[in-house]
């Protein structure tokens, strides 16, 4: 699994930066996904905190990602044309849109945060999406609030029921809340600790769970055994090394350290290519 996953994720690499597109391995190169493995991805800084409303650091958001869930979210996957941005539901299981400014949201059942104090692996509920975005909409400091600027009110309709009703009519309303800056956050955490910036606040919904933070040097996330995707995620952990610097970045991914590209992105830098052709001759660019 892998190595198919590598060169998939290198597709973005040379893509991004570089103006060039790692070829994806052919339907017979492909392989059935199995469960195992770590991982080990290189970030050039470090999280600016775990707190996605008080934060605009692209590390914390890739952070995050690992760790939390949207409402909905734009599909992935090698089936989806490049470019495109499909939404589809990530903790919404469904919705519907009731006339031009309302829009009902009902979310999967049986949903459960990870299993670390002070939540304890209870389960999702509408008033848990209705606090985060509220929260998302009011608190000073939050650098992408205007994103959701349309949404007059949010009101929680029953358990796992919700509806936000619009200030006027807004087309972009559903890629604004598949944004990856829109993660749903556990009240009690920050009810304990003020805000969600310290590695303990870290709790979310998605497939994996932070398990360690060294300042300047990793974080470490492993598998969440109760994440509601039946049989997901296949890899057991990540491994976030953090190297400012982009030399170092590009030596440990070349000789194996690193599983994607050392960039932001998991891309290669445009001035790296050649060194990249070199040391990884079967890299097919485009």
């Amino acid at each position: 699994m892998r190595d198919v996953d590598r060169r998939r994720f290198l597709t973005l690499g040379a893509a991004a930066l570089a103006g060039a597109v790692v070829q994806l391995p052919s339907t017979s190169e492909s392989q059935i996904p199995k469960r195992g493995e770590i991982f080990r991805i290189c970030l050039a800084s470090d999280p600016i905190g775990f707190d996605p409303h008080l934060s605009i650091a692209a590390s914390t958001f890739i952070c995050l990602s690992c760790t939390h869930s949207r409402l909905v979210r734009h599909r992935a996957g090698p089936d989806v044309v490049p470019g495109t941005l499909r939404v589809e539901g990530d903790l919404a299981e469904s919705w519907v849109r009731e006339g031009d400014i309302s829009y009902v949201f009902t979310l999967r059942k049986g949903v459960r945060w990870h299993n670390k104090p002070p939540v304890n692996g209870r389960e999702l509920t509408a008033e848990d999406v209705k606090y985060s975005y509220d929260r998302f909409r009011t608190i000073e400091g939050n650098g992408f609030r205007t994103l959701l600027e349309e949404v007059q009110r949010i009101d929680v309709l029953d358990r796992h029921r919700l509806r936000f009703t619009l200030h006027a009519p807004f087309a972009w309303l559903l890629d604004s809340l598949a944004s990856t800056v829109t993660w749903i956050v556990p009240r009690e955490a920050i009810e304990r600790w003020g805000d969600l910036r310290r590695p303990e606040a870290c709790i979310g919904t998605g497939p994996w769970m932070l398990e360690r933070y060294d300042p300047n040097v990793r974080c470490t996330f492993v598998r969440n055994p109760e994440y509601f995707v039946p049989g997901l995620p296949y890899v057991d952990g990540i491994d976030f090394a953090i190297d400012g610097d982009p030399s170092s970045r590009l030596a440990s991914w070349l000789s194996g350290h690193y599983d994607f590209a050392p960039e932001y992105g998991m891309v290669v830098r445009r001035l790296d290519l050649d060194i990249a052709r070199r040391r990884r001759p079967g890299l097919q660019t485009a």
